[in-house]
């Protein structure tokens, strides 16, 4: 519907005869101008981007498996043209180097960016040695070429997108709440870590997204990995059969993969590929931050050349061509380096000095090996270091840096309104809640506000944490983060029916960070709950323990000196912790609570449930 009221001309992706339709008729497209390429680059992107939120957030039972192979087709056959039509615009500009020659160095020199691409190019059209090295100053990356290269014909590239085509594509899709529907005896032998067989097809499905169901080679060489999300559909028929057997029994519990059993987890990992190769990138670790850096050496086309009027130029069938460099034919002999420096982009966060890796288009896998010599510049945002050849760069930063978490709260600011506040050991990042949307609303590093560009924007849950993670700044645990994380394992039967509650009662109290959490064992969670109705109220906190089915309120207080589980004086246990408040809150907290829209109720549910506060904190 949405689509259809934009009336921009843009093609439904979900519609594969009008995607398709789309990219043949820019295929076709003879005006391989540059800037051309950018402007319609960004309705690609648009394309993409709203092909991922479908991936990421369509309910299993709102969309077949057959759907989600042609949504993730149609992304890689999008990105694969992109950079085709980068190539191409590469071609016809440098054709034309020697109209765009440099005064002083009688080389030809252009920088073209928009806000998703900076495109550097640079031309060797005198062959001096003393020209080997150059920095775009309008980007600030720059190069230094060994003596052979300073007086071959050719030209380099850096073409920096602030977005990555250029890994898997599961790491897109990685994050991805896979609701599962299990029964409250199922829970309970989870958090009890009684692993039985019947679960073992869960864990193999949990699996899937790391590994290709299907594969097919692209336009650039890579292989096009296509996810394969059969589980959804096995779970989903699964569950019906589950629900009939035990609807008289228990009630049903949806229990996302993030916060299945850890030490399941783990199992379900062990499965998986084990990486015996130092040198290959851990994704499930690291994750590429700030884009990706194409950095090419491209042969020298014929120029353009003007005769009475008439421009004509030699057109070669072979289309763009790589430099190849080191020689293949001297595999013995030593060749220098290439020495590169990037600028780092201001809209990202690097908290420590990042990994430079190399794509390997053969294996499929960002590598180490071939880069040396690194030297980041932390005060110029710069990063310095030499390759042995020209390769796709990214770099890339610990997934888990800022976990786990030194406190969190979340407090009701207004109506159907809320304020999420998860603190690290880097930064201090608050995230707004309102109705059905929620905002960053701002992030500090070393009491200063950090990007400020992605402050103020009102977003679903989904895009909110797309944001956050390509800005460096990831709150959010993966599949396989307890691996990399020392985590307050908890039940998932305590783990998401607290944060349920929470959501439930987020209109009228606030929640935060207790210490005795950790002492509670993993069958239960505690938290500090205090009524909060007014914005600028006193917080009276009182520690309340919850497992998921019994919620009861502690005598003890966040200043006690050990932790004991005695009830408070005159309270009860109560099934929920909305039962349990009911005892001690006013009346109009009550009512404020049954007031309240249930779209806010599950936003704040999915930010607690990506945050995981109870577990990574």
């Amino acid at each position: 519907w949405e689509h259809f009221l934009s009336c921009d001309g843009s093609p439904d992706p979900t519609v594969l005869q009008e995607i398709n339709t789309f990219m043949s008729l820019w295929r076709e497209d003879q005006n391989e101008d540059v800037q051309l390429v950018m402007e319609k680059g960004e309705q690609v992107l648009n394309l993409i981007e709203k092909l991922q939120f479908l991936l990421l957030d369509a309910p299993p039972h709102e969309i077949t498996e057959k759907e989600m192979v042609q949504y993730q087709q149609s992304i890689l056959e999008l990105q694969n043209l992109l950079h085709q039509k980068y190539n191409e615009a590469t071609e016809h500009l440098l054709k034309t180097a020697n109209m765009y020659e440099d005064s002083e160095t009688g080389n030809m020199q252009a920088v073209l960016k928009d806000k998703n691409v900076t495109f550097c190019i640079w031309a060797n059209l005198k062959k001096k040695v003393r020209f080997k090295n150059h920095v775009f100053c309008d980007a600030q990356h720059g190069f230094d070429l060994p003596k052979s290269l300073a007086v071959s014909n050719v030209a380099v590239r850096i073409l920096h997108t602030r977005y990555d085509h250029v890994s898997p594509l599961w790491l897109q899709c990685q994050s991805v709440p896979n609701l599962e529907v299990l029964d409250s005896r199922e829970l309970t032998q989870h958090s009890k870590d009684n692993v039985e067989e019947p679960e073992e097809e869960e864990k193999k499905a949990r699996e899937e997204p790391n590994m290709p169901a299907e594969e097919e080679m692209c336009s650039d060489g890579r292989k096009s990995i296509i996810i394969s999300f059969k589980e959804n559909s096995n779970s989903t028929a699964d569950t019906n059969e589950a629900e009939e057997e035990i609807e008289k029994k228990s009630e049903i519990l949806d229990i996302p993969s993030q916060v299945q059993d850890p030490q399941m987890q783990g199992k379900t990992a062990e499965k998986g590929e084990e990486l015996t190769d130092e040198n290959i990138v851990d994704l499930r670790q690291f994750v590429p931050v700030g884009g990706v850096y194409h950095i090419d050496a491209l042969q020298l086309p014929p120029q353009v050349k003007q005769a009475k009027g008439w421009s004509m130029v030699e057109v070669l069938d072979a289309g763009l061509e790589a430099y190849t460099y080191p020689p293949e034919e001297a595999e013995g002999a030593t060749h220098p380096p290439i020495q590169i420096t990037l600028r780092l982009s201001d809209s990202v966060m690097y908290f420590e000095d990042p990994m430079i890796a190399r794509w390997d288009p053969a294996g499929e896998q960002w590598r180490t090996d071939g880069i040396s010599n690194t030297r980041y510049e932390r005060q110029e945002r710069s990063v310095t270091f030499e390759m042995g050849a020209f390769y796709t760069v990214a770099l890339l930063q610990d997934a888990h840096l800022n976990m786990p978490y030194q406190g969190w709260e979340l407090r009701p600011t207004g109506s159907d309104e809320a304020r999420l506040t998860v603190t690290t050991v880097f930064a201090t990042v608050q995230m707004q809640i309102k109705g059905n949307l929620c905002m960053l609303s701002s992030v500090v590093v070393e009491e200063k506000d950090v990007l400020s560009h992605l402050t103020g924007k009102w977003l679903s849950p989904v895009d909110l944490r797309a944001l956050l993670k390509k800005a460096g700044m990831n709150i959010f645990p993966g599949e396989y983060s307890h691996k990399y994380v020392c985590v307050n394992k908890k039940a998932p039967l305590a783990e998401v029916r607290a944060y349920q509650q929470m959501a439930l009662l987020a209109p009228a109290f606030a929640f935060a960070w207790s210490k005795w959490n950790v002492e509670a064992g993993q069958e239960q969670v505690v938290i500090k709950v205090s009524e909060h109705l007014k914005a600028d109220s006193v917080k009276d906190w009182s520690l309340y323990m919850f497992n998921g089915q019994k919620a009861q309120k502690l005598k003890i207080t966040e200043t006690s000196e050990a932790f004991s589980e005695e009830l408070e004086e005159d309270s009860e246990f109560h099934s929920t912790l909305f039962h349990m408040l009911k005892d001690f809150a006013s009346k109009e907290a009550i009512d404020k609570v049954e007031r309240a829209s249930f779209l806010f109720i599950d936003v704040v549910y999915q930010l607690l449930l990506a945050t995981r506060v109870l577990t990574y904190s």
